[in-house]
């Protein structure tokens, strides 16, 4: 077999290994559960996989060069993937653009939203490179 890869795939094999660790733990444990529990056995799984996790981090919402917020995501892997967990039926609209606001005004480039549901386990990968990243 042949492994083909996708150019400018940003972040590939820690996207790869991330989807893999929330179906261990999916199949593990099933949806609907506290996310809590979630996340304790995601963060165990990704120290499995040798990535630097950090749990409940401030990032600044910036607007015009100020900062006029706050988001706490459930995780930033690696320093450079945030990762926001949901447990519950079904992720909505709103769900999507609060993240992708989260994103877009972060200096962080890759998240994923992931909701460990009753029905099934989604996982929404979103991009946001078009960013001026401070040096």
């Amino acid at each position: 077999m042949v492994n083909k890869k996708v150019p400018d795939f940003l972040y590939e094999e820690e996207s790869y290994k991330i989807r893999g660790a929330c179906f261990k733990v999916y199949n593990s444990l099933g949806g609907g559960i506290k996310e809590k529990i979630i996340e304790k056995a995601l963060k165990n799984e990704f120290e499995v996989l040798g990535f630097k996790t950090e749990n409940q981090i401030k990032i600044d919402v910036i607007y015009n060069n100020e900062k006029i917020g706050v988001y706490i995501p459930d995780f930033i892997v690696n320093n450079v993937i945030i990762i926001e967990l949901k447990s519950k039926p079904f992720i909505t609209k709103e769900d999507e653009k609060q993240f992708w606001g989260y994103l877009k005004n972060s200096n962080y480039k890759l998240g994923f939203l992931i909701n460990f549901g009753a029905q099934k386990l989604i996982i929404k990968r979103f991009i946001h490179t078009n960013k001026i990243l401070s040096a």
